[in-house]
């Protein structure tokens, strides 16, 4: 039997007090970086030893994954790997672009000095992240910046649209970096809706995270129609 490979896999068995979120990460880190492929089966025993967890933290791992759209939970077959449906994730780009532009209009207005120095905190990780080549990490600290700005719209019923619509993306969206020239230029893009962010330029911040969520759009669904054709 092939040994699935952890993120961590010379780290030993995870904590007591850290089942639970060290098996989440865990198993996101496979899904995302693609050891774990879409429509394959989650081997639950073999994971369970290789992460030295029992199926109690292991299953609650993946009721999290199943709601950030990455697993699929089927009675009697155990978790699966979500499949990725190209026209489902365009539909989703186009509402989160939008919601991207009011987001950062909203952040320029309401959003503190204490925040913005938290935003500048994350995207000079972002930066270091970009400089030593890992892209896991990226695409998590990414996830948080977006979040970030959304939280400090001060607009819970943005907060919950915003999420929902973000977990149907979350795998898709991390095909983008996998082109080096989309990552640097993703960085770029960061570059600039920040500068707007600052200066809490409502229509400058908006129009910079819709663009920005648009070009991260193609490069996805570009991304997708390659992996397809390759199968």
């Amino acid at each position: 039997m092939n040994t699935v490979k952890t993120a961590n896999a010379s780290a030993g068995p995870i904590r007591r007090e850290t089942l639970h979120h060290g098996a989440v990460a865990e198993l996101r880190a496979m899904i995302l970086s693609g050891e774990l492929r879409p429509g394959s089966h989650v081997p639950e025993v073999q994971l369970c030893e290789q992460l030295g967890v029992s199926r109690t933290p292991l299953r609650e791992a993946l009721r999290v994954l199943a709601a950030e759209g990455l697993v699929e939970l089927r009675p009697h077959r155990g978790a699966v790997v979500t499949l990725i449906d190209p026209m489902e994730i365009a539909a989703v780009f186009e509402v989160m672009k939008a919601l991207e532009a009011l987001a950062g209009g909203l952040a320029c207005q309401r959003g503190t000095v204490e925040e913005f120095a938290e935003l500048d905190r994350l995207h000079a990780l972002l930066h270091a992240q970009f400089e030593a080549g890992d892209r896991l990490a990226y695409f998590m600290t990414n996830r948080q910046i977006h979040a970030r700005i959304v939280t400090m719209t001060r607009n819970p019923s943005l907060e919950v649209t915003y999420a929902g619509f973000a977990s149907k993306i979350l795998r898709a969206r991390s095909l983008a970096n996998y082109d080096a020239n989309r990552w640097r230029d993703s960085l770029s893009e960061h570059e600039s809706f920040m500068v707007a962010l600052r200066r809490r330029d409502v229509a400058a911040a908006g129009s910079l995270l819709a663009d920005h969520c648009g070009h991260t759009a193609d490069a996805v669904l570009a991304a997708l129609n390659v992996n397809r054709i390759e199968r």
